[in-house]
Order: C-alpha cells, then structure tokens, then sequence
C-alpha cells in the first residue's frame, strides 16, 4: 500500500505539541501553512509546524480538512511563538491559536459596489436628487454611505436614483484595511533637546536589534520624538507596531498621527470589531502593511516586514497578562524585536525600574528628555498634611485643596482631582451590628455604586442592589458608607462649587471607548470646568487647559506587601501631576497624605527622579529581585480550601533543591478567593541568570498533576501579588 504523505500540525488549542495528519491529495506544506484539522467532531485551526513527525499507525490518522489560501506564517513568528510558550509554560496551541485570531472571521476578500452617475437624468428632479447627481458628476463611484454624506441625503434617495436609471452600481475594489502613511507628511518643530534625541532614534530603523529606553518628563514630546523613528521605518517600506497600554488613549494619539503622517495608522484592540480586525490581520498575513497602534494583544499580529516596535508608556501595569497566557507585553515586545532583528523603544515619563536598571547594566540605551516642551512648566507640587489641614467632617477635600481648585476654575483653567478608587465608597456597613458587605464569591468587600444604586465586587463582577434593611440585624436606614471613592468625590464638588462643569474618568462610568472618547474631548475642548478620575486620568492623556491637580488619598497603595509599591506610587503619582500645567503658565499640583516624609513623597515633592531610581535600584539589587534576579509565582487554587491547601503542599514537597534558589510557601494568597476558588501561592526567587523556566518546567512534570477543580498557573516575573 502506498504510503500517505504526513504533516505535524500544531493546532491552536490548549496543546503544547503538534498531531500528525494526512495530505489528503499527497505532496508536501511549508512550515507555518494555516490549515483547519479535525479533533473529534470538532474542526480547528492550525498551522503546519516544524519538527520531527510522529510515527503513528497510518490508519488511525485523520486528513487536514482544508488548507486556508494564505501565505504560511513567517518562521520568524514561529520562533517567537515557540519562546513565548518555553518561557511562561503555556502550550504552544494557546501561543498560536493568540497569533490567528484574525482566522475566526477569516473571508475571502471580496469587491464593494459603489455608485457612479450614468448622464441620464430622471423623470422626476427634486433637491436632494439634484444635489447627489451634483456630487458624483465627476465620474468617480461613490460607496453609498460616502455619496450619501457628502450630498448630505439618505441612503434612500441614491437608490431611487438608481433605479430610475440615473445612477449604476459598479465593483471596485475594497479600500485597503491599512494605508502607508507619508513620513513626510508634517515634520513637527522640536526643541534643541528632542532634535537630539530624534537624531539618534532615526538612526535605529534598518540598524538591527536594539532597546532604547526614551526616559522624558511629562509634558516634554516623547511622543512627537519617536515619531521620527517611526517615519524613518516607514520611508524604508517596513512596518511599525506601537504598543499602548489603554485603549482610551487610543483616540487622542490617533489625532497627532494623523496630523504628523497624513494617514491614522490601523487599530487593534478589544472595541475594533472582529470584521475590521480580520481584515488588518489577511492584510499583514499578505505582505501588506502599515503601522499599527494597538493593546498588547497586537504583539502577536503576523507581521512579514517588521522594522520597528514601540512600547508607550512602558512602566504601565497593565501590559501584563494575569490571565490564561500570562506574560508581559513589554518584555515580549523586546524577544520579538530581538527574533525579528528590528529595534525597539520603551517610552515613558516614569520608567519601570527594571528599564532604569537595565540602562545602568548596558542592556538599553537610555535617551533623556529632561525638559517640558516650548514654554510648558513643570507644576509646583506640595504634600498637604492632612494632620494640619484635616477635611471638614464627612468630607474628603482639604481647604488647600479647595482653594487650589477654585482659583484654577475662576481663572477659567481645568482642575483634576484624582483617586484611583471607583464607586461611591469601598466598604458599607451597618452601624447597629456591624455586618459588612461582602462578595459571596471572593474574599473582598461589596464596592457601594450610588449612581447605579448597586453593591459591586471588583473581582468577580458579582453585584445586587443596595438593600433599605441590614440583612443580618433588620436594622431601617443603618447602613453607611466608608470611605470614599469618586462617586462620593463627586458628590462632595457638586455641593462645594454648585454649576460646576466636572466629569467623572472612570472606568465603569464610560461604558464603551465611544463615550469615553467623547469624555475626552469635551475636556480637551474646555467644555468640562473639573475632571474627578481613577487611574485612566495618569495614561498619558494632555489636558491643555489643565493647572490644577489635586490627588485626594496620596496614601493609597503606599502600604502594600509587594516590592513594587513605591515604584507604583510614584508613577501614578508623577503621572497625575504631570497632567497640569502642559500649556505653559503657573500651575499646581497637591497631594494630600498623612505621611509626607514618605521617600516617595518627598522625591515628587522635590521632583527628584534620580534620587527615586538610585533608592529604588539600589534596594533591588541588595534584596535580588528584577532586573538582579529572577522570581516566578506558582499559583494553585480549587474550589475546596483544604484540597487546595493539600496540593500546593504537595507541590512544594516536589521542589527540586538547587544552591540559590529559594522556594516560598505555599501561603494563602491576599485574595485568598477569588470566584469561589481558593487561591494558595509559591513564590520562587533564583539568581538573575538562571534559567528559570527549564528549572519550574522539570519540577512541575515530576510533581503531582492537578486533579478535579485543582488549576496550577505559572506567572514568570510578576508584577501583581495578590
């Protein structure tokens, strides 16, 4: 019997190795072909994958059900996508199955009608046909929605027309899903410092692998620098990735792209819709690409021309991952640009740490911009010791803090007052018995919503309405609330400043980046007297109007058991200061605390930043923690606390013993249940060159496999300790 010719497909599930199946019509695939194979009744996607074939008997073997008309996946992909499953531990499927999300809505490209005039008039003329046959008199085919705006009609009046014989429908092809943008569209006027600092990034395009770090102040155009970087890659005709770490900051940057380039770049985040992501994803798939400015998930995007990557706001936390896949896109954006051989920026006004001490190490190249742009001024910043300048009863604003506001708003300027803490209040209790609301689900109090009228968890989403009764006394009207969040901040403005213009940033109070968006617009426009936020107001956003910030709990996060607390601190509280006075003229930022001896008080005060980063480092490197060595969390969680408990134990009685490196626990984790599943963690702490990955892999493959509700997640480098 002849022999059926075979291939390794790797599909794209939770499988860390590749089946073998059948070439239904013989002959042979390239690496990376994209193939849809059967699993049981199921049909999944999958890509050819390179290595040896296992030898299986040939008739048990399933054939490939179809072979998708694309090119096959660049070997360079592969490689990253095979360092990224070593490094976390994830199955490799899990890695491949992030890089084809663009399969799911994968269809054949097709052709658009549009509308063109034929010169045959209608019987019957009225204005509105008058003024679309005026617009498309030209000659050229209008899309319908296109003709129909511009003649400023509806969709129906062209359809009458057509069928009156005075307008065809004809094919064209459909416009591009990303366009070139013009690198010397509008070359920006740069001070003395970024045109320095330009020099050098126009240099990197076509050079080979490097990491910038492009450390500047708030305020003082890193932006506008590397886009020159950006213009040098797309003159070269290579593809550019820019990495934001919030969707919301999407809108704004895509107006300062379009003004430097002439073009906005494509879109690739969780508010694209699947269509118009698919049609991005065939379009890099095919060769033709563009820049992309996208979430982290865009790293993964199937690029054939790379030339440069940037991380924006590179410190940001929520580059990482905590979920299925964990990893962090900073760091994985420095192994693609590595495997693709193409340079890399992180940009930040308050690098991460670890950036600042790889720069001291000689692994990045730090590039400064220590100066605001034009006239802007860094803002004076004060702590307001809130021991001396207590709120008045039930209130939360300081009288500087009030002044501060006032004077900015009767200047006609914006104010902001910032606390990273949604809701109306963290915790409601009840004041005859003393029972508090908690999540049934989790180990976490029930976050008061006012305005919707909700008890929310944060955790799980977990939400009822806010009862009249207290359910475990029956108490009438006993319920309060404790401590504040921005609703409750809200409340107070509106009492202290009545017909006060102010707007919450919040997360849960903009459902949607469309309203969000438009939040942001009216503040840029000077239509919003006060803004009150949570953590989206420190994304790097430019409030032009802005002289007056005012950070309502300095305090909040200072205390927490994790190594990074300080370095978390001063970001978010650089970058909310960092918000005011961007325009040029006096401005103000203060911080409310109790504890304003703080070092990291102190430095924000004094805006030192190198004292903070010469502290910082200098503690790492004592205690060995990133970047002077390496640390991995092993997480176990089920649904029966004791069982938990057990297998972690039994987790940590299989850990190999090698000089140097420590393993920790198992403890109980802060949130010690998140979702109804007990959580117990493991905390390893190696050497900076060890191979941590190689070392956890053998361990957990000679360790007891997780059973029943039990699940075992690895998280190499962790940036959260809950």
């Amino acid at each position: 019997m002849e022999e059926r010719a075979t291939v390794p497909v790797l599909l794209a599930s939770l499988f860390d190795q590749p089946f073998t199946y059948v070439l239904p019509d013989g002959g042979t695939l390239a690496p990376g072909t994209l193939v849809a194979a059967p699993l049981g009744n199921r049909l999944l996607a999958g890509a050819v994958w390179p290595g040896d074939i296992d030898r299986v008997d040939p008739a048990k073997l399933k054939s490939i059900a179809d072979i998708l008309p694309l090119p096959p996946l660049d070997e360079r992909l592969i490689s990253f996508v095979n360092w990224v499953a070593d490094y976390t531990l994830v199955p490799r499927g899990q890695i491949l199955r992030m890089v084809l999300r663009g399969v799911e809505n994968f269809e054949p490209e097709a052709a658009m009608l549009a509308y063109r005039a034929t010169g045959a008039l209608p019987e019957r003329m009225t204005p509105s046909r008058e003024k679309v046959l005026a617009t498309a008199s030209g000659g050229m085919a209008w899309p319908k929605a296109a003709l129909a705006r511009e003649a400023q009609v509806t969709a129906s009046v062209i359809d009458g027309l057509v069928t009156a014989g005075a307008l065809e429908a004809v094919e064209v092809p459909a416009p591009p899903a990303l366009t070139r943008p013009d690198p010397t569209h509008e070359p920006p006027a740069l001070s003395p410092d970024q045109q320095s600092v330009a020099a050098t990034l126009r240099t990197l395009p076509g050079a080979g692998f490097s990491v910038s770090l492009l450390d500047g102040v708030t305020g003082s155009g890193k932006t506008e620098v590397y886009f020159e970087a950006v213009a040098e890659a797309v003159a070269q005709g290579r593809s550019v990735l820019i990495l934001l770490p919030e969707i919301a900051l999407t809108g704004q940057f895509l107006d300062r792209f379009e003004a430097r380039f002439g073009e906005r770049p494509g879109e690739w985040h969780s508010q694209v819709s699947p269509k118009k992501r698919a049609k991005i994803w065939r379009a890099l798939m095919e060769g033709r690409g563009g820049v992309i400015v996208g979430a982290r998930s865009a790293l993964f995007l199937p690029f054939r021309d790379l030339g440069l990557i940037v991380v924006d706001e590179e410190h940001d936390a929520a580059y990482k991952q905590e979920e299925q896949a964990i990893y962090h896109a900073r760091d994985m954006a420095v192994v693609r640009a590595r495997i693709e051989d193409v340079p890399v920026i992180l940009s930040s006004a308050t690098p991460s740490v670890e950036s600042r001490a790889n720069c001291e190490l000689g692994r990045y190249t730090r590039l400064e911009l220590p100066e605001r742009y034009g006239e802007a001024r860094r803002p004076d910043i004060k702590a307001v010791d809130l021991r001396e300048h207590p709120p008045e009863t039930g209130r939360f604003l300081s009288q500087p803090a009030v002044e501060a506001l006032s004077a900015a708003v009767q200047r006609g300027e914006q104010g902001l007052l910032f606390l990273n803490r949604r809701g109306y209040a963290p915790l409601t209790l009840c004041r005859r018995c003393g029972f508090r609301f908690d999540c049934p689900n989790c180990t976490a109090w029930l976050v008061e919503h006012r305005f919707r009228g909700e008890l929310v968890c944060h955790h799980c989403g977990h939400r009822h309405k806010v009862p009249k009764h207290c359910p475990s006394c029956d108490a009438e009207d006993s319920l309060v609330a404790c401590g504040p969040g921005v609703e409750r901040i809200a409340e107070e403005v509106a009492e202290r400043f009545p017909g006060l213009r102010y707007t919450i940033l919040s997360s849960d109070m903009a459902p949607g980046i469309r309203i969000l968006r438009e939040k942001l617009a009216a503040i840029e426009r000077g239509e919003v007297d006060l803004v009150i936020g949570t953590q989206i107001v420190a994304k790097g956003h430019d409030f032009p109007g802005m002289t007056a910030v005012v950070v309502v709990d300095g305090d909040i996060g200072l205390a927490a058991s994790d190594p990074r607390a300080a370095e978390r601190s001063f970001q978010t509280l650089e970058q909310v200061v960092g918000r005011a006075g961007r325009r040029g003229g006096l401005s103000h930022g203060l911080i409310q605390t109790y504890q304003p001896d703080h070092p990291v008080m102190r430095a924000i005060v004094a805006q030192d930043r190198e004292a903070f980063y010469a502290s910082e480092i200098a503690l790492r490197r004592e205690a060995r923690l990133a970047p002077f060595g390496r640390l991995a969390a092993i997480i176990v969680s089920g649904k029966e606390r004791g069982e938990t408990e057990s297998y972690a134990r039994a987790i940590a009685r299989s850990a190999p013993r090698v000089e140097n490196v420590d393993v920790l626990g198992p403890a109980e984790a802060a949130l010690a249940i998140i979702r109804g599943r007990s959580r117990f963690r493991l905390l390893v702490k190696a050497p900076r060159q060890f191979d941590l990955p190689t070392f956890l892999r053998g361990w957990l493959a000679a360790a007891p496999s997780p059973r029943g509700s039990l699940r075992l997640a690895v998280d190499i480098d962790p940036v959260s300790f809950l």
